[in-house]
């Protein structure tokens, strides 16, 4: 015969146990939606957007030359942006082909085009999603608040500042 509190005390155990791993897949299903969905991959016809960016300020916050870094990549640096997108907005269409990036939606939220995407993929604030050599994309606001973006990039020297 077993004590009831022994039967108490394991049940518990259980429901932290499910809580805890229901909370897991929360928080994984949370980092990955921003993804684009395993059945939806590759957009092999290329991606069509705008060419000029619409309702878009961007300052760069610092930058750090990284010639002069432990890893010398002269003619590099790493570079920190915030961007703000008002309410149907749009960043123009650009590739990370030379240029990689992480980006961190702070506020508001974003629709993301993209070539090895063949959806739109939603980002919200809190997320962050990475741009690789792969990715030819572009976004638009389609919130009703303004959308502010930190952008951290691997940026040459001999670039257009003013790239996306």
């Amino acid at each position: 015969m077993t004590d009831s509190t022994d039967t108490d005390s394991t049940r518990r155990r259980m429901v932290a146990a499910a809580l805890g791993l229901g909370g897991t897949l929360v928080a994984l299903s949370a980092a990955q939606a921003a993804e684009c969905p395993a059945d939806r991959g590759t957009n092999a016809e290329g991606i069509e957007g705008p060419k000029e960016g619409k309702g878009v300020t961007d300052a760069v916050l610092t930058t750090l030359d990284l010639g002069a870094e432990k890893v010398r990549l002269r003619g590099y640096q790493l570079r920190l942006r915030r961007l703000v997108v008002q309410p149907g907005g749009e960043v123009p269409v650009h590739s990370h082909a030379s240029r990689p990036a992480l980006i961190y939606i702070a506020e508001g939220e974003m629709t993301e085009f993209k070539n090895i995407c063949a959806v739109p993929i939603l980002h919200r604030a809190g997320e962050a999603t990475p741009e690789d050599h792969r990715v030819v994309h572009w976004w638009r606001n389609t919130g009703r608040v303004p959308a502010v973006i930190l952008s951290a990039d691997v940026f040459g020297t001999g670039e257009d500042p003013h790239m996306m």
